[in-house]
Parts: structure tokens; sequence; C-alpha cells
């Protein structure tokens, strides 16, 4: 994970300075993330992101729209998700029954069963890397970042 001390944490910028350090750091953290469930599950973590949503959706289905929005990604990107987990075996698509348009990705025990799997070496995992921040991310500022999370988060309780 490779972060740039560039006074981030240190919020030279206001809320805009706290939202970059926040940002830097969770793409660092999601970094390592995407590595660590590639080279242990062959994985990554949009797809295990997907994967959890759609185990955790009524029924065990999202539409695709609905996924894109939740993981971030536009309606397109979302489509290849979706065929990218049909490959593995992870998921399949299914129609809505109602109006024909609207597609489904449902998820198989296949993907289940990984879903089971990742869960609990994942939030260890996360743990890990949150914790280690400070070792392994040398030029991030830690209290900074606090105060930045703090800071946002206030925001949002508010």
């Amino acid at each position: 994970m490779h972060m740039q001390r560039d006074g981030a944490g240190e919020n030279p910028g206001g809320l805009s300075g706290s939202w970059a350090a926040i940002a830097a750091f969770a793409s660092a953290v999601d970094a390592g993330l995407d590595k660590w469930l590639a080279e242990r599950y062959r994985i990554g973590l949009t797809d295990y992101r997907a994967l959890t949503l759609v185990a955790r959706a009524p029924e065990k289905e999202l539409r695709v729209n609905d996924l894109a929005h939740r993981v971030g990604l536009n309606q397109s990107s979302a489509t290849r998700l979706v065929s990218r987990l049909e490959g593995k075996g992870f998921a399949k698509r299914d129609l809505c029954e109602k109006d024909g348009r609207g597609v489904y990705a449902v998820i198989t025990e296949q993907g289940e069963a990984l879903v089971r799997e990742v869960r609990e070496p994942y939030e260890d995992r996360v743990r890990e890397l949150i914790e280690a921040a400070a070792q392994d991310l040398p030029q991030l500022d830690a209290k900074g970042l606090a105060r930045a999370l703090t800071e946002v988060g206030t925001l949002i309780a508010s």
C-alpha cells in the first residue's frame, strides 16, 4: 500500500482535506484487501462485496441496477461484474417476471459457500490492515486521520 504524505490528515484544506485523507486511507486498505482476496481466494474485492450484498438480500437476489449502486459501479460495469461471477459459478442471472426488463443477480450455493468461507478471515484482514496502518503506512498521520474521521462522522450524524 502506498500513500504519499502531502499534509493529508493535518487538515490543510478543511473538510475537503479531511475527506481526501479518509479517501486515501480507504483506497490503501481496499488495495490491501483486493490483493489478499486475489491471492487467497482468486476473487476481487468488488466481486466479494457484491456477493455479500446478494447473499444478504431478501431471497438472495438483487436487481443488477441496485447492485451497481451499492458497490459503486455504473450499469455496464455491474453487468460485467455479474457475468464474471456467473462465469465462476458464484451467481446467475434471472429475469424479472413482472416487467421482463429487470435483471437480477442471484447467488448460487457455490457463491454462498465462498461468502461463508471468506467472511471471518476477511473481517480479521480488515482489522489487521486498519490496525497496522501506522506501521505499514509511516507517511500516514494517524492522529490527523482520526480527526478527519471524527469531523466527517459529525457531519453524517447531524
